[in-house]
C-alpha cells in the first residue's frame, strides 16, 4: 500500500495490535479526527521531497483510518486523498477549530518523529476506573442484585458497614454508580466522544 515516487505518502506496514479492541469515528462525531485532504498544486511552494508515512493502520472503516506511530495513535478522516498527492489538513472554521487545530499539530509532530504529547481526548484513569465500576453496577441491576450485594462485589466484604446501611455512604456511591451505568446505556455513552470538550458543543 505504499505510493510509488516522493512526496506522496503511503501507510507503512498493515499492522495489528492484538491487545487492542480499537474503535473508529467519524471526524463529524469526534472533533479529535484529523481529517486530511491533498494539497493543491498551487499551494505547494515549498518542494518536500519525503514521502510521509501514515501507518501502520490498526483498523480502518471507509474513510477513517485508526494509525499507529511509535506507540502513539491518531485518528484520521481521508477527504478525496490520492495516494500521489502531497497530504494537507483540512481545518473547518467552527467552534471546535482550535481543538481540530491541535489534534492536527499532535499529528504533526508524531509524523515528523518528535514527542505529540499528551492526547486531550484521553480519559484520565480515575474516570475510566469510574465508569468501569458503573457498568458493573448496571450488571449487577439488570441481573436484579440489591445494591448491598453490588457494593460487595465492587468495594470487598471488608468494607461493608455492619449496621446502618440505608444511610452509608457507600450505599450512596453504589446507587450513584448504578445512575451513572443507566444514564450511559441509554445514549449517555455519546458524551464521551466529546471528552473534554463537551461543554462547548
Amino acid at each position: 500500500m505504499s505510493s510509488p515516487g516522493a512526496g506522496g505518502y503511503d501507510f507503512g506496514t498493515m499492522g495489528r495490535d492484538d491487545e487492542l479492541a480499537p474503535i473508529l469515528w467519524t471526524a463529524a462525531a469526534l472533533p479529535g479526527v484529523v481529517a486530511l485532504t491533498e494539497l493543491p498544486p498551487e499551494l505547494a511552494e515549498i518542494p518536500d521531497p519525503k514521502r510521509v508515512v501514515l501507518g501502520p493502520i490498526l483498523a480502518e472503516a471507509g474513510p477513517e483510518r485508526l494509525v499507529k506511530r511509535d506507540e502513539n495513535l491518531f485518528r484520521l478522516h481521508f477527504v478525496a486523498l490520492d495516494h500521489g498527492g502531497t497530504p494537507c489538513v483540512l481545518l473547518p472554521l467552527d467552534r471546535v477549530f482550535d481543538i481540530r487545530a491541535a489534534a492536527a499539530l499532535r499529528l504533526w509532530r508524531g509524523l515528523a518523529g518528535r514527542s505529540p504529547g499528551r492526547d486531550p481526548a484521553s480519559l484520565p484513569i480515575s474516570r475510566r476506573d469510574r465508569l468501569a465500576l458503573a457498568l458493573r453496577a448496571l450488571d449487577g441491576r439488570l441481573e436484579k442484585a440489591s445494591y448491598r450485594d453490588i457494593a460487595k462485589a465492587l468495594f470487598g466484604e471488608d468494607r461493608m458497614p455492619a449496621r446502618g446501611w440505608k444511610t452509608h455512604d457507600l450505599r450512596d456511591r453504589t446507587v450513584r454508580l448504578a445512575h451513572l451505568g443507566f444514564a450511559m446505556m441509554q445514549g449517555g455513552y455519546r458524551r464521551l466522544l466529546l471528552h473534554p470538550f463537551r461543554g462547548r458543543i
